[in-house]
């Protein structure tokens, strides 16, 4: 009968799979954008408190803005 309740329980057993994949890939895209401006963040404080220079902070804060736009895309 176990064999049987596999069978029938396979495509709601792969439902189940595909929403949980989309779930992980959907929260780790949420984190990857959330660290990002988190770092933004902690650039442009570094640059207030002048422990970076202008040209490092313009630098890093374009490189991070283009990761960003390459999430977004």
């Amino acid at each position: 009968m176990l064999l049987v309740d596999d069978i029938l329980l396979a495509p709601i057993n792969g439902i189940i799979w595909i929403a949980k994949k989309i779930e992980d890939m959907s929260e780790k895209e949420l984190s990857d954008k959330e660290k990002i401006k988190e770092k933004l963040m902690e650039l442009q404080l570094r640059y207030e408190l002048d422990e970076i220079t202008e040209e490092e902070y313009n630098q890093k804060e374009k490189e991070l803005l283009e990761y960003l736009k390459k999430e977004t895309e």
